[in-house]
């Protein structure tokens, strides 16, 4: 376990790395959140007027609401594939050696809207088909349908960087990214759990900090003082998750980028990436 978590941090450091060298990356994430939230209230607001969602909560949900669902689902699936294209093709850009822009990041994945937009349909579809069984089955099976997500996770982990790379639609790139993760990783998905596991941790040690320094600022009962550290904790939890999402998606391109091609690139330990995409024994 120390040393997947060792060679897990190894990783996480050589994509830090990549977003110090154009800290602009971050921008990604913070757009897609901006956008997600925009989209999100455009929808569940109108939702709750029309009281759509009173149905999820006894079992009788109607047809208009799984379209809501679906319409959401849609909407939410899209922005974030569109950013994290974005993202990935201006860290593609510097891993080649280029000098990535947020206005390039953002032309790359508009080129591949189309493509983009049906794989957020195929996703979106799932997402519902899992929601409508998770709806009528009971706690044993709400625990297959949590494994089922979590499998499609890991099969479609790589579809957006096999969109951003190559000339495919979705669902030629679902297939492609379900045969890579077959032949490289089999069970062994060292990446999503490592980088996860590394930025959980970050993350409780600033939220330990933050209750120590918000504690410490309501003992001297300056209400100046408790809201800065509030702010400053708050800021230091989101900076945290923009940042755990902008590295997460530079690792899911280097690691594409060595499963199809067998090269690293500049920051990353060929070695360490050769490790995580050890094939099941």
């Amino acid at each position: 376990m120390f040393e997947k978590f060792s060679r897990s941090w190894a990783l996480v450091k050589a994509s830090g790395t990549i977003l110090m060298q154009d800290q602009k990356l971050l921008l990604f994430p913070v757009l897609s959140s901006l956008a997600a939230l925009f989209v999100g209230a455009c929808f569940i607001l109108p939702m709750l007027g029309l009281r759509a969602f009173d149905g999820l909560s006894n079992g009788a949900t109607s047809p208009v609401t799984y379209l809501f669902v679906f319409l959401l689902y849609l909407s939410q699936y899209f922005v974030m594939f569109f950013f994290n294209a974005a993202l990935m093709g201006a860290a593609m850009i510097r891993m080649d050696g280029g000098s990535p822009t947020v206005e390039g990041g953002l032309n790359i994945a508009m080129a591949k809207i189309g493509p983009i937009f049906g794989y957020a349909i195929i996703a979106a579809t799932v997402g519902l088909i899992l929601r409508a069984i998770q709806e009528r089955v009971g706690f044993i099976g709400n625990i297959i349908v949590g494994l089922l997500g979590a499998g499609w996770t890991i099969a479609t982990y790589l579809v957006v960087p096999v969109l951003v790379a190559q000339n495919v639609g979705p669902v030629d790139a679902v297939k492609q990214s379900a045969e890579i993760l077959k032949k490289t990783w089999g069970e062994n998905v060292i990446g999503q759990a490592g980088v996860g596991m590394a930025f959980g941790i970050i993350q409780l040690a600033v939220l330990i900090i933050g209750i120590v320094l918000i504690l410490g600022a309501a003992m001297t009962q300056n209400m100046a003082l408790i809201v800065a550290a509030v702010v400053l904790v708050c800021a230091a939890m989101v900076i945290t998750v923009l940042v755990h999402s902008a590295l997460s998606q530079i690792y899911a391109a280097a690691l594409y980028r060595f499963a199809t091609t067998g090269q690293g690139c500049a920051g990353f330990d060929t070695n360490a990436l050769q490790l995580a995409f050890a094939a099941k024994k």
